[in-house]
């Protein structure tokens, strides 16, 4: 069996938080589900020294849904700088921080900025460190539909996409956080390429939902303009395997 370790799981109550931490238990490991549903917070500082007590790795999956760039570079560089000093101070070993792919290329959506705020923020934190970037979540599908549909249409982005399940983004979080660091970034994908407009369809197809489904190159990312290759990776990745079709029937 391998070495057994103490891991603190930051945003560890949500949907990928807590699947870590459930990975993280079956496994043996010791893990610290730390959120600000029991008074720990990763942008004021607030109960992270106790949280991060005699932890080997932090796994930092805490987020902010906010469509204000400013707003999303201060939450997550702060925290991570938050993070990463206390973490230092608590003798914290190895720092796995979640990202997405490709998200120094598409830095006009003002969520990806506040990611690669977060991953300079870790990476000049003198840590040791593993970035993990994650394509979007199956879960995220939903998202899209909603924020693309106007008049019964849902007009996409003419991209390329690669969807990965929760449950592989967990796993492989769990993986980073009890192996050795890489100070740098790895990426990962779902084990399907395909374009957008042909996951929508089969989100929706399997809703009963008739909607018309259009791809248009001129419809942005949430604030960026993308190209085909935009959201998937562009080399080497880990890849996912639960199909969006596999999650569907689930």
């Amino acid at each position: 069996m391998s070495e057994m370790k103490k891991v603190a799981v930051i945003g560890g109550t949500g949907l990928i938080g807590s699947k870590a931490v459930k990975l993280l238990q079956e496994a043996g490991h010791e893990a610290v589900a730390a959120s600000s549903r029991n008074g720990i917070n990763a942008y004021t500082g607030e109960g992270l020294i106790e949280a991060l007590a005699g932890a080997d790795a932090v796994i930092d999956v805490s987020n902010m849904m906010s469509f204000d760039r400013q707003a999303l570079v201060d939450f997550f560089s702060t925290s991570s700088r938050n993070l990463t000093s206390a973490g230092k101070a608590a003798g914290v070993r190895h720092h796995v921080v979640l990202s997405i792919v490709n998200a120094d290329q598409i830095e006009a959506n003002p969520y990806m900025a506040g990611k690669l705020a977060q991953e300079d923020a870790v990476a000049l934190s003198g840590q040791a460190y593993t970035i993990v970037r994650a394509t979007q979540f199956h879960e995220f599908i939903e998202t899209l539909v909603g924020a693309y549909a106007a008049d019964r249409v849902v007009n996409v982005p003419d991209i390329d996409f690669q969807p990965i399940a929760a449950d592989d983004v967990a796993a492989a979080l769990v993986e980073a956080a009890v192996g050795e660091p890489k100070n740098a970034t790895v990426d990962l994908a779902g084990p399907e390429r395909a374009t957008l407009e042909s996951f929508i369809r089969a989100y929706l197809g399997s809703k009963s939902d008739a909607r018309p489904v259009a791809a248009d190159a001129a419809v942005d990312y949430f604030g960026a303009p993308v190209v085909a290759g935009s959201l998937v990776p562009g080399g080497d990745y880990i890849k996912g395997r639960v199909t969006v079709a596999e999650w569907l029937k689930a």
